[in-house]
């Protein structure tokens, strides 16, 4: 779901609500939202699967008296499983929240669909998105952030602290002068940021309090240490998305670094 991908159909709805009576416009407008919202359902759908196997993962992390470190070492690829879905769950909810006309468009075809319903007209499309399942959708991407929102509930229901997101920031901070693709740097800080956010939404206590499991002044200089451009949006991720950053245990001298 790229910006530049999301082909919103804004000016047709405008033009659809401004002129109801104008059938050719209607069926151009809905003809135009159908696709979109078609495109958003199986988003939604997808995000219920990944919820599905992050407590399969969970599991199979955690199910063994192992350390931290240990798991890592032991379960290479399912760590790195989990790490490739943290980096797509934040970089999904940022694509998200840069495209507004996300919820437009969707809000439109709701509005219209109720409609159509009320005047007894088929709706073509209806079978992709009945009124049941745009309530579910409605209520997903409502969320800022409603992939994160539906990890973090997963997460929760299976754990009350979790151990791995220490594991993952001990190796990143670790490793992170070793790495030399920009690429692979990215993914790494995008996971970490991940991490964080995730912990701070499921621990009782969140990532910013003195006992945090999780090194946060180490954690945001290395943000702070890459190019600016690069990284606004993950700190802005930190500052806007975590849940206990401006609780009364948090240090002054972290609130200031993100300010």
């Amino acid at each position: 779901m790229q910006k530049a991908s999301w082909r919103t159909c804004n000016h047709t709805e405008e033009l659809a609500i401004q002129h109801p009576a104008d059938e050719k416009l209607q069926e151009k407008a809905w003809g135009a939202v159908v696709p979109l919202v078609g495109k958003l359902k199986k988003f939604y759908e997808f995000s219920q699967r990944l919820e599905a196997a992050l407590r399969g993962l969970l599991g199979a992390l955690t199910s063994t008296p192992y350390s931290p470190t240990q798991h890592l070492e032991r379960e290479q690829a399912l760590a790195k499983q989990f790490a490739e879905i943290l980096h797509f769950t934040l970089r999904f909810d940022e694509l998200k929240m840069t495209n507004p006309a996300i919820q437009n468009d969707f809000s439109y075809y709701r509005r219209t669909l109720s409609r159509m319903r009320i005047n007894n007209v088929p709706a073509e499309g209806e079978n992709e998105v009945n009124n049941e399942l745009a309530n579910r959708m409605s209520l997903f991407y409502a969320e800022a952030t409603p992939m994160l929102k539906t990890l973090s509930d997963a997460t929760t229901k299976f754990v009350s602290e979790v151990s791995i997101p220490k594991t993952l920031n001990t190796v990143l901070k670790e490793y992170r002068s070793r790495f030399t693709n920009e690429e692979t740097v990215s993914f790494c800080l995008r996971v970490m940021v991940g991490v964080i956010i995730l912990y701070d939404h499921v621990h009782p206590v969140g990532a910013f309090a003195k006992t945090s499991k999780i090194d946060m002044k180490g954690c945001i200089k290395v943000l702070k240490d890459q190019p600016p451009n690069s990284v606004e949006g993950l700190l802005n991720a930190l500052r806007y998305t975590t849940k206990h950053l401006n609780d009364e245990t948090t240090s002054k001298q972290i609130k200031s670094m993100l300010q």
